[in-house]
Parts: structure tokens; sequence; C-alpha cells
């Protein structure tokens, strides 16, 4: 592989779907070059092409949790604050694994009196510094590139508890609104935390629309409330409303709302 060729793939994983036309203005070489490497990458199952674009390729390992932090941040933040909004003081609180919820933990350091219990190391230092929150986190197996708690350590841990909010993201969302994750063991611990909250919440930046990886389980219209940074594809979000979601995203740096919908 050239010096190019793998820096586009390590470009495309940081910072996920790309346009033709933003990688060759990023490597400084002509459409028709980076066309050709891309086609020699997609060759090698190093990334996906589609309609235009270029796309991670789905079933790799997920990049480092120092990558995905600081991947779409602005959109994360304000995923972060649109679900510190639903969540009122006192409540119970499961929060699941990842950088988007790790935000959603430093947006809820100023409530008050809340029972959290999480798998998510990050989101368990944020919040230590909160004066006035009940903290549990899992015990058990630690995936320390990640730092959180995995498997069935994680999905044990959200078993012996209930919570009247769960918040939760995922690797990945197709078309159709089915959602995808790594391995099983994301999964295991996202079922068991789903299944024992009264009120479930998806928090999923838009860099994660429109791919798959290699876990499938689930559909966003499983839970009560998506919240995203950027509107999902026409159909999909008219499906999501139809089942009754209540859907929240960015439109213009403002927050919209209709009965299932809020456009923040």
């Amino acid at each position: 592989m050239s010096k190019r060729h793998y820096e586009i793939v390590q470009w495309v994983n940081l910072h996920g779907r790309q346009t033709i036309q933003s990688l060759a203005d990023e490597f400084k070489v002509s459409v028709q070059t980076i066309r050709a490497d891309i086609r020699a990458l997609a060759e090698q199952g190093l990334v996906l092409r589609s309609h235009g674009e270029v796309i991670p390729f789905p079933h790799r390992e997920n990049i480092s949790y120092d990558q995905r932090q600081i991947r779409n941040v602005s959109g994360k933040r304000h995923i972060a604050e649109l679900c510190a909004a639903k969540i009122t003081d006192y409540q119970s609180v499961f929060l699941g694994s990842g950088s988007t919820v790790a935000e959603v933990s430093r947006a809820l350091i100023e409530h008050k009196g809340l029972q959290i219990m999480t798998s998510n190391l990050h989101a368990a230092r944020h919040l230590c510094t909160s004066s006035d929150c009940e903290l549990t986190i899992a015990g058990g197996h630690v995936r320390k590139r990640d730092q959180d708690v995995i498997g069935g350590d994680a999905m044990r841990f959200f078993q012996r508890y209930r919570a009247e909010v769960g918040v939760v993201s995922v690797g990945s969302v197709d078309r159709q609104g089915r959602l995808y994750d790594y391995n099983d063991d994301e999964v295991m611990a996202r079922e068991a935390l789903i299944s024992h909250c009264a009120y479930r919440i998806l928090v999923i930046d838009s860099a994660k629309f429109d791919t798959e990886s290699r876990c499938v389980w689930g559909q966003m219209s499983d839970y009560h409330c998506v919240i995203t940074d950027k509107a999902p594809e026409a159909a999909l979000l008219s499906r999501l409303l139809a089942a009754g979601v209540e859907v929240v995203y960015l439109k213009q740096g403002q927050a919209l709302c209709t009965p299932n919908l809020v456009e923040a």
C-alpha cells in the first residue's frame, strides 16, 4: 500500500463518509487520481464506494475512542445538550458506552440528584466532578482501548437495576433504521440496558447514518426518542414519526418541534 493510500484509509476511518472531491482537495491531487486510489482501496476491502462518496469499510473493528471523540465533536456536543434537556433532576439514568454518551454525561453534571448507572468509564470520570450525583459503575472486564466494561459483565450489571431513562449509542444505522455494532459484547450490553429502563433514548451522530457493521440488533423505532445532529433521510424520518418516535435534531443551529419531531 502506498503512503497516500494508507493516509486516505486513515482519514476516512477518522472522519467518516467523504466525497471524492473533498478527498481530492485534502490530498491535493486530481479527482481522477482519487477515483483510481479509491477503486484500488475498495478492491482490497479497505473502504466502500457509494454514489460518489467514500465510506469506512463496515466490517472493520471500530476506531479507537480517542479517534471517535474528535469525530464530529461539535455535533456530539449539541446532541448531548439536547439529551440532557430530556432528563430531569432526581431521575435514575442508565448510560451506555461510547463517545457520544460520554458527552451526554458532561452535559448532566449540573443536574441535581441524579442516580446514574453506567458501564462507560469516561462517563463515570466526568460525573465524578458532580457534587450532587449518585454514581454506580459496572465491575468486570474492562476494554482498555475504549475504557468501558463489556460483554456479560455489563449485561449482568444492567439486568440488576431499573432506571427511568436509558441513553445508548450504536456503531451505525442503515437506511431502513436497523442498528449495528462492531461485536456481540456491545449488543449484549445495549440489549440489557434498554430492556430495564422505562424511557429509551438513542443518541447517534450523523456520521453513522447509512452504514452497516458486523452485528445487527434492533431498530431506531425501538426507542422513545432519537437524538442526532442532522435530520435522517426523509423516508426514514417519516417511518420513525409514523411509529411514534420523537425525533430531535439540529436545523440551522435551532431546535424545532412537532408532536413527535424536535428540530434543535
